[in-house]
């Protein structure tokens, strides 16, 4: 009876995980989608606890050590989810990413070092389970110290080499210990996490800039990958189930941001783009970028048709999500249609500008995505860009010697006019040039776009 109820338990938990998965992919569903899937995993942990039967027939006893860690984790969670600023949501998103990876490599290799089994399928997928656990550890608090700015770029073709290097002998060791246990034992393990570690530091360290949103989808990918071979390990379904969502979805978002970007993922895994290096774009050699005035571009937008919005990263280093939503409702008052375009790999995670938009209660039909919005621009009217800046470079369509060419952009440019909100005339983080800052239609709008944008809802006012 309690093997029934426990495979219950489970199966309705899989369910959720799906069920909240699909309505995850719709941003007006995406939260109850997420409180469903929460809501299985819980029944999932209650049902382990109450039914989950050993070899022997006994069931779990050490109740006070679980109820003890789930309070911590729920604990440290809950603080950490409500007092992060969504400028740090990308950094929080690969530190989650780490602990499920290191979470797996422990599974791999308490099994692992307890046994003494020479079954080849068990040491493959305890192998497995250690290799993949721990680069996505390591690498994913290399990808938040990179996003926190406390880890900076290293490029060089000899880390690529090096990698190459890491990652073959992690293979031929892996081959050596399933098809030949005796020759090094469990030392294959230590070595195996060893290297892991390295190569997981390696792996991401020469990658940055516009790649970082890839970067993060992949390690997302790994930490569901790494779970399921928990779940092969203990036979358990729903971890299995549960990991191969994660690693499957995480694989598909992966493609997709490499889609967007007009890339192969071996291209961006081994290319390092977007290091702190500038160069690649056009030049602005005696170009002079021409400013507007506040009073001028509230004039200008309020006294527009159609206005589109492109949010990047800038917007969410200067919290402005909520007062450029007022902004938009002050237009959209006055009669003038507004839409925000929003770029795949926007920001530094995937789905970031969705979020920051959706934390400002935007509505939902607002969003525009990005080939809809390039069909809409030649009708808009103004073009206003907050902290975006890579997303619509010009060079990416008609510069061949740029880094970012042949990546799909927003066509900011085919607006009838462009205002671009930015602190400086410094490059996006991928540290180009952008010709877009002196195209004939363009005009720049400096200052904070917290700041900026306050003035100018209270220059619409005054209209």
């Amino acid at each position: 009876m309690s093997e029934f109820l426990l495979e219950l338990f489970y199966i309705v938990g899989c369910v959720t995980f799906i069920i909240g998965l699909k309505m995850l992919s719709s941003p007006d569903k995406a939260r109850e989608g997420n409180t469903i899937a929460a809501a299985g995993m819980i029944l999932a942990i209650i049902g382990t606890i109450l039914f989950h039967k050993t070899e022997t027939g006994e069931g779990i006893s050490n109740h006070a050590w679980i109820v003890a860690g789930l309070a911590v984790g729920t604990i440290i969670g809950y603080l950490m989810a409500t007092r992060v600023q969504m400028t740090s949501m990308p950094q929080m998103v690969s530190f989650f990413n780490g602990t499920g990876g290191a979470t797996s490599a422990l599974i791999a290799c308490m099994e692992f070092f307890a046994s003494d089994s020479g079954d080849w399928g068990f040491l493959l997928v305890a192998y497995l389970g250690i290799v993949i656990g721990t680069v996505t550890f390591s690498g994913s608090m290399v990808a938040y110290g990179k996003l926190d700015d406390k880890i900076k770029d290293i490029g060089g073709r000899f880390l690529t080499y090096l990698n190459w290097l890491f990652l073959a002998v992690i293979i031929i060791l892996m081959g050596l210990g399933v098809f030949s246990p005796d020759t090094l034992g469990q030392t294959t393990g230590w070595i195996l996490l060893a290297l892991s570690l390295f190569y997981g530091v390696l792996f991401v360290m020469p990658i940055g800039g516009a790649d970082m949103p890839v970067v993060i989808a992949l390690l997302n990918s790994l930490s569901g990958i790494a779970g399921a071979f928990g779940g092969l390990i203990y036979g358990n379904r729903i971890m299995l189930i549960g990991g191969i969502l994660v690693g499957a979805s995480g694989l598909i978002l992966t493609f997709l941001m490499c889609k967007a970007m007009n890339r192969s993922l071996l291209n961006v895994l081994i290319g390092g783009f977007g290091g702190g290096a500038a160069g690649g774009g056009a030049a602005a050699g005696d170009q002079v970028a021409k400013e507007i005035s506040h009073n001028d571009t509230a004039i200008l937008c309020a006294y527009a048709s159609k206005v589109c919005i492109v949010p990047g990263y800038g917007l969410a280093v200067a919290q402005a999500q909520h007062v450029c939503h007022d902004f938009e409702k002050r237009l959209s008052d006055q009669g003038v249609e507004v839409y925000y375009a929003i770029h795949p790999v926007a920001g530094r995670m995937p789905g970031h500008m969705n979020v920051l938009l959706a934390e400002a209660d935007v509505p939902y039909p607002k969003l525009v995505e990005m080939d809809d919005a390039n069909e809409m621009m030649a009708q808009t009217d103004v073009c206003i860009i907050v902290g975006a800046n890579d997303v619509v470079n010009p060079a990416a369509e008609n510069d061949p010697g740029s880094p970012i060419y042949g990546m799909p952009v927003i066509k900011v440019w085919e607006a009838k006019n462009v205002v671009v909100m930015k602190r400086s005339m410094r490059p996006g983080y991928a540290g180009i040039e952008n010709p877009l800052f002196f195209h004939e239609r363009t005009k720049m709008l400096f200052g904070d776009a917290k700041d900026t944008l306050g003035k100018l809802v209270s220059e619409i006012k005054t209209l």
